[in-house]
């Protein structure tokens, strides 16, 4: 991993232990992501043309 912490902290996940960020692959997908040690956890891709409080519930 060069640059884990490229993406952008995702508010909607704050009250969570970890720090999820988010980066736009494309205009229409997101990649939500945590770090943990040296491992990237890639929680969900989303249709950023959703709700995203409904995608983010469905996120464990």
């Amino acid at each position: 991993m060069r640059h884990p912490n490229i993406g952008s902290i995702n508010p909607l996940f704050e009250n969570r232990p970890n720090t999820y960020r988010s980066v736009i692959i494309n205009g229409l997908s997101k990649m939500v992501y945590f770090i943990e040690g040296e491992t990237l956890h890639i929680v969900a891709f989303w249709d950023t043309r959703r709700e995203p409080k409904k995608q983010a519930e469905q996120v464990k």
